[in-house]
């Protein structure tokens, strides 16, 4: 399997390492994220190194990809256990982890991993879903309950969420107690970010925060959704935080046959990874 473009130091020279957590246990509609890392780094090569949009390239850095974890089917706490040592691995060694899912409860042990060095961390988080469910029949640990626990790991008034177009009604009332919850829109992220100010950042990317008609290759479609534009436009943006770990989650390449889904799943890695390193 190829690296991902422009991923090519060393782990010992990298400032970031990119990796993949191909899981999808928990998907309550259609499965497929755990195809996505491959896809992924096969796709990134229509990509250039340099971006346009920053005047930034690659090259410039150094980024290592890791590969992806082996991880195994039918036992999600395990799987959530080996993503939480890798992490803690990488960031021991001084490095940004870069993951690429999977579904969304891949974020949970990585932002778990992270809080060991940064109490103080704040997770911003792009998406359709709340995924602030307690439990979802009966499991506490699925891709519906992620945001949840992430709770449950650094408490209130540090998870600032956009996007958010569905969930229950209880989800909603129990953001406006808990988290800085955003819905349909981007709306309030510049403000928003001075607010975070230098404090250690989590970026979790859920693809189906973008419109369907941009984003078909998803396994939880939502329509209403954000454009690309403007989600490149939060990236950039996002470039201004103190980001130390970061994930772009939900794609489900075999939904979407013309590649475009994947296309922007890659392009939103490059950009996320400029827009990190840049500050640095």
């Amino acid at each position: 399997m190829p690296d991902f473009i422009g991923f090519d130091s060393s782990y010992e020279k990298a400032e970031m390492v990119l990796f993949g957590a191909p899981f999808d246990g928990t998907v309550s509609f259609r499965p497929g994220a755990r195809f996505a890392p491959e896809a992924i780094r096969k796709d990134s090569w229509g990509l250039e190194t340099y971006s346009p949009y920053q005047d930034e390239d690659l090259e410039t850095y150094g980024l290592s990809d890791a590969g992806d974890l082996e991880l195994p089917f039918g036992n999600t706490a395990k799987a959530l256990d080996m993503i939480e040592r890798h992490v803690r691995s990488i960031v021991r060694d001084g490095k940004i982890p870069f993951m690429v899912g999977g579904e969304h409860l891949v974020t949970y042990p990585a932002v778990k991993a992270l809080r060991e060095k940064h109490e103080d961390i704040c997770v911003v988080h792009f998406d359709a879903h709340a995924d602030l469910r307690d439990e979802y029949l009966g499991e506490k640990l699925s891709h519906a309950t992620v945001m949840r626990r992430v709770w449950e790991t650094i408490g209130d008034g540090r998870i600032y969420q956009y996007g958010i177009r569905s969930g229950l009604r209880g989800e909603f009332e129990w953001a406006k107690r808990h988290t800085f919850l955003r819905k349909f829109s981007l709306e309030g992220f510049n403000e928003d970010c001075r607010a975070i100010g230098d404090r250690p950042v989590y970026l979790t990317v859920d693809m189906d925060v973008l419109d369907p008609s941009a984003f078909p290759g998803t396994g939880t479609p939502e329509p209403g959704g954000i454009s690309f534009n403007e989600l490149l436009g939060a990236i950039d943006s996002a470039g201004g935080l103190n980001v130390v770990g970061a994930d772009v989650v939900e794609l489900s390449p075999h939904y979407d046959q013309s590649g475009i889904s994947t296309a922007a799943a890659c392009k939103t890695i490059r950009e996320m990874t400029l827009a990190i390193l840049r500050k640095k």
